[in-house]
């Protein structure tokens, strides 16, 4: 079968998180014949090491799981699991590494370290990378690089861009919860607004981000907010929810003292309680400059297309990053609808086996 086959199987039983049977089957069907250990160091995660006989090794990252999405592409392959679907390209990002996992049992003897293949769970939702990292796979099987790839809408159909540094944004939800006193209106000033408490702090919040040099990429939005329970009484609560996207830990730093001390001020301010809180969420992925370097070194006319700066999208790739140098790159899709959206489809005919091409080269780097 080809890397296309495997991708529109996969693509027709799509599930969630860590809870991934039917994907987990697949993967290991395709695996078993190969001259490999297949194991599954955690729930949702298929793991296959190839030997070559080398004193250290290679790892290919690929994540299994997919969205509460209802499909409306109106494809032949479409998700046969109603609310579902493959809408973030994962069933293509496992689809190339299980061809190169082909390619590498076809080429034992001549690739120049070990391999080993991650197929993980719950990138969308509770970061399987970390909870792959913290079984000490990685150690265990002497990873010195790591690579993975994400479909990219927008960039030129089957065109590899990727950057050194900064790639993708550090991810935290923030969720301030401001509690008052809810009173009848007509006794006002007795009560303690929630709402106008939640206002404050949401305005703060956004002027706070100003004070970052505008050299520095982030952001901070408040998408969710709700207050109060009928029209004429002061809100008793208020609750926003909204994301941080950061880089550089001295930036992230900064902003979580901040919204911390802007609760206080506003909590001081209004008699309401404040809490804030951030979430542990996602590291930043960052390229190992030397390493992204010897890559473009050794491809030469084939190195990725360089993106002038980092997007303000997450990805838990990065949490292998905190464990051993590797890079990340996007594969183009080109002028297709965005990540995530129920209508999300490519010409995979035309990009995948693109991507397989570059995921070799990388597999033969010395």
């Amino acid at each position: 079968m080809s890397v296309v086959d495997y991708r529109r199987a996969l693509h027709r039983i799509p599930e969630l998180d860590n809870q991934l049977p039917e994907t987990v089957e697949a993967v290991k069907r395709i695996l078993t014949p190969l001259p490999c250990r297949i194991f599954s160091p955690i729930a949702g995660s298929v793991c296959a090491w190839f030997d070559a006989g080398k004193s250290d090794a290679v790892a290919f990252r690929a994540e299994l799981d997919a969205l509460p999405v209802t499909e409306t592409t109106g494809l032949p392959y479409a998700s046969l699991h109603p609310g579902r679907m493959h809408a973030c390209g994962h069933d293509a990002h496992a689809a190339m590494v299980l061809t190169l996992a082909e390619y590498a049992a076809a080429h034992l003897t001549e690739l120049p370290r070990n391999v080993l293949f991650l197929f993980q769970p719950s990138e969308e939702t509770t970061g399987g990378a970390g909870k792959l990292c913290q079984t000490g796979v990685l150690e265990r099987h002497r990873v010195r690089r790591i690579f993975g790839l994400h479909l990219w809408p927008g960039l030129a159909a089957g065109t590899v861009a990727s950057r050194p540094g900064p790639l993708m944004a550090r991810s935290n939800e923030v969720t301030v919860t401001v509690t008052g006193r809810s009173v009848h209106m007509s006794r006002a000033e007795e009560g303690r607004d929630a709402l106008t408490a939640g206002i404050a702090y949401l305005q703060r919040a956004y002027d706070m981000m100003e004070q970052l040099p505008p050299s520095e990429p982030r952001a901070l939005r408040f998408g969710r907010m709700v207050s109060g329970e009928v029209r004429n009484a002061v809100s008793g609560e208020t609750r926003l929810e909204g994301s941080l996207r950061t880089y550089r830990e001295d930036a992230f730093r900064f902003c979580r003292q901040q919204l911390k001390d802007i609760g206080r001020s506003v909590a001081e301010e209004t008699g309401c309680a404040v809490d804030v809180h951030l979430s542990e969420g996602y590291p930043a992925v960052w390229n190992h400059e030397a390493l992204y370097q010897r890559i473009t070194a050794q491809l030469g006319a084939d190195a990725p297309q360089l993106l002038e700066k980092p997007v303000l999208a997450a990805e838990d790739f990065s949490f292998y990053q905190q464990y051993v140098p590797g890079a990340f790159f996007f594969l183009g899709t080109g002028d297709t609808p965005q990540l995530h959206a129920p209508d999300f489809a490519f010409d995979d005919e035309a990009v995948l086996p693109r991507g397989v091409e570059f995921l070799k080269k990388l597999l033969l780097l010395p």
